[in-house]
């Protein structure tokens, strides 16, 4: 998903879905950072809470607090800013069973940001899950894929160009997604998933706020985007293995009043108004936090809200989330460094710079961006140092807050943030006392099977 606007002009649409994945960030790159003090000389104090009800740890706010080269001014304007931040730290056991523990800054779940692609996290999950109840009909992740119509502004999909065979697939519609942040992939999954499906499963699984309920980068209405298409899978000789029939969410959504910004533009016209947001993807920091963990850890979750997919699923999920643009050949991502560059859609550590990565750094990933708001939940590892954590950050770069005019502080002022957030707690984590150190070997995939 390109770093601009979430509703673009048909030229502009079309850049960017052949894109997949935005500009390089411009500036020098920064070196990994040092702790000013021993990372034990900062007390891990119970929850502080802030007056207007966000929740903040003494601990996250004193450790950002060591770098105001870095975060003076995000500090100052958190509010505005609506800077959110979730950092786990993860201890192994003498048995290698993980134990978590979960530090936060400025988290509200009543402040709302729009999450982008990062809501495809929620959905590449319900999509394996779905495709496991579908089995029994003989189709699986690679079969192919055929979406059609059956109400206006629906569009039918019959051959994919990224595939070596042209036939898609989820396979490849997860890729795209999760490796290059594709939007229309996005849009695919959830046509095949369906809306009533998705937010009935999220409601089940004890996340009742969340709410993803439309296509991204269309000019689909609240009606369109409650009908998903009919969807055929066919095996070899075009044999209908399976045949879904168009869906229709006849629930009502999950209410709210989110609103973004004090104007927006519509056209070439300004409304001095804030943008309304209601009937639009709704799912806070935490809950996408909440369901990473639950993907690498199943066991740190209550029972309910283990997603039902395999071990093997799940295996598959993870390896997507880690792989790189530069290790791709199908979507034939490697073939294009300038736009996908290693480190792009990794935005904390990196920036989604296009510099050299750390050595042995492995981060599983879903970024977002949209509408001023970028988003980032990770999984990070280092498999020489055995490091592992999960930090997910939110902000807002819109300091002029008019929506809609392309005018968003992504470069100057978002990406930094989460290059240097990333690498702060990255360089902390190598200083962590750890009684056991972890193995890794689940996670380290073979890439070179592409």
């Amino acid at each position: 998903m390109p770093l601009t606007k979430a509703r673009y002009s048909p030229v502009l649409t079309a850049i960017f879905s052949i894109l997949g994945c935005w500009m390089p960030v411009k500036g020098d790159a920064q070196p990994v950072v040092k702790p000013a003090n021993p990372p034990q000389a900062i007390p891990a104090d119970p929850v502080r809470p802030a007056k207007d009800s966000s929740r903040t740890d003494l601990f996250l706010e004193q450790l950002l607090q060591r770098y105001p080269q870095y975060f003076d001014t995000v500090l100052a304007n958190r509010k505005a800013y609506n800077v959110q931040v979730i950092y786990t730290t993860v201890d192994r056991g003498a048995n290698g069973i993980a134990a978590l523990r979960h530090y936060y800054f400025n988290v509200n779940a009543g402040h709302y940001f729009y999450p982008g692609t990062a809501a495809a996290l929620p959905l590449a999950i319900l999509s394996l899950q779905k495709l496991e109840e579908l089995k029994p009909n003989g189709i699986d992740q690679h079969s192919t894929m055929l979406t059609e119509t059956a109400y206006p502004g629906q569009t039918a999909v019959y051959n994919d160009p990224t595939t070596p065979d042209g036939k898609p697939c989820i396979d490849q519609y997860l890729k795209r997604m999760l490796i290059g942040g594709d939007e229309t992939a996005v849009n695919r999954l959830y046509e095949f998933t369906g809306q009533q499906y998705i937010n009935d499963q999220l409601r089940q699984k004890g996340y009742p706020a969340a709410s993803i309920v439309e296509r991204l980068g269309t000019v689909a209405g609240t009606e369109e985007n409650r009908h998903t298409n009919p969807i055929s899978f066919v095996g070899p000789g075009n044999k209908l293995l399976y045949r879904q029939p168009p869906q229709y969410n006849s629930t009502n959504p999950v209410s709210t009043t989110d609103s973004l910004g004090r104007a927006y533009y519509t056209g070439e016209e300004i409304l001095p108004r804030a943008m309304s947001f209601s009937g639009r993807n709704h799912i806070s920091l935490e809950d996408l936090h909440s369901i990473l963990v639950s993907l690498v850890f199943p066991n740190k979750v209550t029972a309910a809200q283990r997603f039902a997919i395999t071990e093997e699923d799940k295996k598959y999920l993870m390896k997507y989330l880690g792989q790189l643009p530069s290790e791709t050949v199908s979507p034939p991502y490697r073939d294009d460094s300038l736009q996908y560059f290693p480190a792009c859609n990794k935005y904390l550590l990196y920036g989604a710079e296009p510099g050299p990565l750390l050595p042995n750094v492995r981060i599983f990933n879903k970024a977002g961006a949209g509408y001023g708001n970028l988003t980032d939940v990770a999984y990070i590892t280092d498999t020489d140092k055995k490091i592992e954590f999960f930090l997910s950050a939110v902000i807002y770069c819109n300091s002029d807050g008019i929506l809609d005019d392309d005018h968003y502080e992504y470069e100057t002022m978002g990406l930094p943030f989460m290059k240097h957030l990333g690498r702060v707690i990255y360089e902390y984590e190598l200083g962590r006392e750890k009684k056991n150190l972890p193995d890794l070997k689940e996670i380290m995939f073979d890439y070179q099977q592409r």
